[in-house]
This record gives structure tokens, C-alpha cells and sequence, in this order.
């Protein structure tokens, strides 16, 4: 498998490569390179929805609580105001409903389906970063960074970067598949919005049909992930991470991400008779 996942690497040109798996049927998990960190890009949306929901098991917040939608946040570098560029963010939509409201579970929506950079900033705001922080350290993630909101570019600029890893993701999924550290409730919400994801061109694409996955994608220019719970046919689940760096100019990162995502898928299955 090492050798398979190295050769679909060197093959597209990546630079880098991190996998991380674990079954729920066989008990087993493997990895490769899971203790490498990466930019986030988008996956770190993935802690940000736990913040979100671990303060609505509180009661800090409600899924109906509103939010004021703006476009105006303060930088992690130097404070000073920025803002998310609609060219630069998936989903016009929260765009459109800037000077009204949206409810906390709406935005969780859009920041996790379409990857809504505007959403993410308001949820971190309305949580607080250091609430999100405390979460994280509270469910004991190693390998997740959440420094900043996305697109804060004074914060890019001084090397204030959100970072990941394999094993990071994959334990951060792991708790969401056990049902542990929240309530059925939040489980299940979390799990609907995972489920509806839009960009299905990573982890589904290397799956048979009938294959259900529950995941995040992130692609800047350099980095092209996808972290999800896979759901087959009359079987447990299993959980899989795969990061990807690459040169900006490199193209068939999300295909690469499908031929790896095939590997595992008949690793973890070899043997097994068909659903």
C-alpha cells in the first residue's frame, strides 16, 4: 500500500503526501507520513465546527441563536480590519445576507458544504478563538493549529498560519464516528452537515457507488485535502485523511486524491464479499 500511495504521488507531481486510515470492521488503522503538518486550507473548518457545537452542548449557543452577517474582522498579526473577498470564497450566498441575520447552525451549513470562507470568520468570531482553542485542548487533539480566521493575509503574511495532520484530522473525525465528547444530538447534526458536502471530487471519486462519505475538502494554491468518514454497504465505517502539497502550477490534485482514496478503500475491503 506504501508503495502504491508513493507511486500515485510521484506519478501527479505532489510534493508531499500524508494518509491516515482507521476501520471500524477490522479494528485497524495505518498511516503514512500522519505526523507531517500541512496548511489546513479548508479542513481546519472541520475543529472549528466542533468549537461550534461543543459551545452549543454548553449553552453558550443555540442552532437557532442569529448572527449579525458582516464582512469586517480583525487580524491575528496586528488587529487591524479585514475583510473575506467574494472572488475568493466558495459560496456567494452568505455574501448576499450581509446587514441581516443567519442563524448559527445555517452558517455551520454553508462553512462545511460549500466551504464559505465568510461563514467560518463569523463562527469563529461568535464563538471566540480561544473558546474554539480550549475545545480542541479540552478533546485532547494533537496536531490541529487554529490560529486565525481564513483569509487573513497580514496574518499569512507573518508566517500566523491554521495547520493539520493526518493523524490530527483523523482523530478529530474518530470522535464524531464514536459519538464521543458530544451529545447524540450535535453528533448527528455534525454528521448531516458532513454528509452534504458538495465537493465530492476527492475521497467519493476512488469509492463504488453506494459508498457514503461524510468529509471536508480544502485546496489553496498549494495544498489539495480531503478528511472523511467512509460509509459502505453493510459494514462499519472507516475513517480516512489524505493531504497533499503541491506546486502551484500542478493540476490533478483532487484525481490524485481519488486513486489514493481507491487504494485504501481496497486494502480495508480486500477479502471481503461484496454488498
Amino acid at each position: 500500500m506504501r508503495r502504491q500511495i508513493v507511486k500515485i504521488a510521484e506519478d501527479a507531481g505532489a510534493e508531499a503526501v500524508a494518509v491516515a486510515f482507521y476501520d471500524y470492521r477490522h479494528r485497524t488503522g495505518w498511516s503514512y507520513h500522519a505526523d507531517r503538518w500541512f496548511h489546513a486550507a479548508s479542513t481546519i473548518k472541520i475543529p472549528v465546527l466542533l468549537g461550534v457545537f461543543d459551545a452549543i452542548d454548553s449553552g453558550a449557543l443555540e442552532p437557532c441563536s442569529p448572527v449579525h452577517v458582516r464582512n469586517r474582522f480583525l487580524s491575528a498579526a496586528d488587529h487591524q480590519p479585514f475583510r473575506v473577498d467574494l472572488s475568493r470564497d466558495a459560496d456567494a450566498e452568505v455574501h448576499r445576507a450581509i446587514g441581516r441575520t443567519m442563524v448559527i447552525r445555517d452558517l455551520a451549513h454553508h462553512m462545511i458544504v460549500t466551504s464559505s470562507n465568510l461563514a467560518t470568520n463569523l463562527l469563529i468570531d461568535i464563538v471566540g478563538l480561544e473558546n474554539i482553542q480550549e475545545t480542541l485542548r479540552k478533546l485532547g487533539l494533537q496536531g490541529v493549529e487554529l490560529l486565525r480566521g481564513v483569509e487573513d493575509m497580514a496574518a499569512w503574511e507573518q508566517g500566523i498560519n491554521n495547520r493539520v495532520t493526518a493523524s490530527g484530522l483523523l482523530e478529530s473525525l474518530r470522535l464524531l464516528a464514536e459519538e464521543r465528547a458530544f451529545s447524540t444530538e450535535a453528533v448527528q447534526a455534525m454528521m448531516d452537515i458532513l454528509h452534504a458536502q458538495e465537493f465530492r471530487s476527492g475521497i467519493p471519486a476512488g469509492l463504488p457507488i453506494g459508498a457514503r462519505v461524510a468529509h471536508k475538502t480544502g485546496e489553496i494554491s498549494s495544498m489539495a485535502h480531503d478528511a472523511g468518514i467512509v460509509y459502505l454497504p453493510d459494514r462499519e465505517p472507516y475513517v480516512l485523511v489524505i493531504l497533499t502539497e503541491w506546486k502551484p502550477d500542478v493540476g490533478g490534485r483532487n484525481a490524485t486524491i481519488a486513486r489514493i482514496s481507491r487504494v485504501i478503500y481496497e486494502q480495508v475491503t480486500e477479502g471481503e464479499a461484496p454488498a
